[in-house]
């Protein structure tokens, strides 16, 4: 490794990526023009849903899931390079249905075009700031649906329970002197409405688990009923309260590990 930090100077660097240029750029000129595409779906604005994953970064054990090693440095070597050792579901990440089902898709087989959907976010904050057991329940769907109209074809469906302004307090996790986890979620119901109901690809929570903190102490319900329909999660969004209710598209950036039960995940709201 540093043989080869000591070799990629700059100036091989640019060299190669000069002669790929001209090469893509022949390729290009002889290639037959494409058919016509459908005309893409216009934004104006990006907003960061994902939260910065550092060590630490809470967990409803309180073990480390996510550690940096400086394998390289500049100082000593004029490079720059880090060794992560990660669980998958650390910070803002995927669930993916194989996650809580016996052969549901792994991260890496999730179509591409259920990762760039409508999103509508749900907010249950004021239940949520008088009782941290809450959960969103299909009143609250109905609820939304009766100021927004029909959850749109293909959408993901977020819980916003205020939950994404408190990573770094105590109450983020919830633990109690039992050590059972207070934290908002989906109820049980609110999935099989959705899965039964509307046509929804994936649900989220700005919390860390789609469950409430007390059924991810060991039932997790919502997790085997979401994620065994095939369908995907994302759990740990941050900064919900910049988006409307409805309107906003949400684009999910996962890893593409094969055999992933799920990733760190940069989401991103286009509106």
């Amino acid at each position: 490794m540093h043989s080869i930090c000591e070799k990629a100077t700059r100036r091989g660097l640019l060299k190669a990526g000069f002669t790929l240029g001209i090469g893509a750029a022949a390729t290009a000129a002889l290639a037959p023009v494409p058919p016509a595409q459908a005309a893409p779906v216009n934004f104006t604005e990006t907003i960061d849903l994902s939260h910065a994953l550092y060590e630490g970064f809470p967990t409803f054990s309180g073990e480390k899931w996510f550690t940096v090693e400086h394998l390289v440095t500049f100082a000593k070597d004029k490079v720059n390079l880090n060794r992560w050792t990660i669980v998958e579901h650390s910070g803002t990440h995927m669930d993916a249905p194989i996650h809580f089902s016996a052969d549901g898709l792994t991260a890496d087989l999730i179509p591409i075009s259920d990762l760039i959907v409508p999103v509508a976010i749900i907010n249950i904050a004021a239940h949520a700031a008088d009782n941290a057991d809450t959960s969103l329940t299909p009143d609250d769907i109905k609820a939304w649906e009766a100021k927004n109209g029909r959850l749109p074809d293909g959408c993901c469906v977020v819980m916003n329970s205020g939950w994404h302004k408190l990573v770094g307090d105590p109450k983020f996790t919830g633990n109690d002197k039992e050590k059972r986890n207070h934290t908002p979620g989906f109820h049980v119901e609110a999935a099989q409405f959705l899965i039964g109901e509307r046509n929804v690809k994936g649900i989220g929570v700005d919390t860390l688990s789609l469950d409430t903190g007390l059924n991810s102490s060991g039932a997790f319900p919502v997790h085997y009923e979401w994620l065994g329909s095939g369908r995907w999660g994302i759990e740990c969004l941050a900064n919900l309260d910049a988006i409307p209710e409805s309107g906003a598209r949400l684009f999910l950036g996962i890893p593409k590990v094969k055999g992933a039960t799920g990733g760190p995940t940069r989401a991103i709201a286009l509106l």
